[in-house]
């Protein structure tokens, strides 16, 4: 109805599960090898495979819970979506309304979070977290004909490094009227002002810090051996207008 077709052939249904410590593992396997294709599997919910008790609802439980999942799709290499809800009662961060404990988020590569201001709203808010993702907060309308939501705005927090003082002394070392430097990392030292680390260390700084000097500083560098010791080699090259 969604999307206008009939029927996928790719696309499967199971309205049965069992739970994760009474055979889901077991079904998951069994389905991966009928379609060794699947790329993504959805858990409707989470709470329908995750076993009910007084231990349940522990961090170590729900650490357990997840972490079974991941290592179901990274053996695959697949994605797995969990379907969890929230509880009603609200927090500065919303993912802390995430229903049971820490232990859910943590364990996951990262979470999606929906939330309305009331249950009536056709706006919506979606938050996003991940280990390999930006920080995210999309901001979506529900389309009632053809029942999906649609984008309307995003916002990004990107994760800038903070200033690193030595490649920030580096950088000042050079400019369009003094392109170049080259000398020991002991005369280097010598001309960097508030600096204070041994040679070695500076050196295997600059190493560790060189894509960010030529990113942020467009300052190129290189140390090579010679016969009287190692030589550290700096090259500003001028911005492109």
């Amino acid at each position: 109805m969604m999307f206008g077709v009939s029927s996928a052939d790719n696309y499967h249904i199971a309205t049965q599960a069992k739970t994760l410590r009474d055979g889901l593992d077991k079904q998951l396997d069994n389905f991966m090898g009928k379609y060794p294709d699947t790329k993504l599997i959805i858990v409707d919910t989470l709470q329908k495979v995750r076993e009910v008790g007084g231990e349940s609802y522990s961090y170590a439980n729900d650490y357990e819970i997840v972490t079974r999942l991941k290592k179901f799709s990274d053996k695959y290499n697949i994605c797995i979506l969990a379907v969890h809800h929230t509880r009603k009662m609200s927090a500065e961060d919303v993912f802390d309304t995430i229903s049971g404990t820490n232990g859910l988020l943590g364990a996951a590569d990262g979470a999606y979070l929906m939330h309305k201001g009331k249950r009536t709203d056709r706006d919506a808010v979606l938050e996003i977290v991940g280990r390999d993702q930006q920080d995210q907060r999309l901001h979506l309308s529900f389309h009632q004909e053809r029942w999906v939501w649609e984008l309307t705005s995003s916002k990004t927090d990107l994760w800038k490094e903070p200033p690193d003082p030595l490649l920030e002394a580096v950088a000042k070392l050079l400019s369009p009227e003094l392109p170049e430097w080259s000398g020991t990392a002991s005369e280097l030292m010598d001309r960097l002002d508030g600096i204070n680390v041994q040679p070695n260390v500076l050196t295997r700084r600059l190493n560790v810090g060189a894509d960010r000097l030529w990113n942020e500083h467009s300052i190129r560098v290189e140390t090579k051996r010679t016969h009287t010791g190692r030589i550290v080699r700096l090259t500003f090259y001028q911005p492109e207008a």
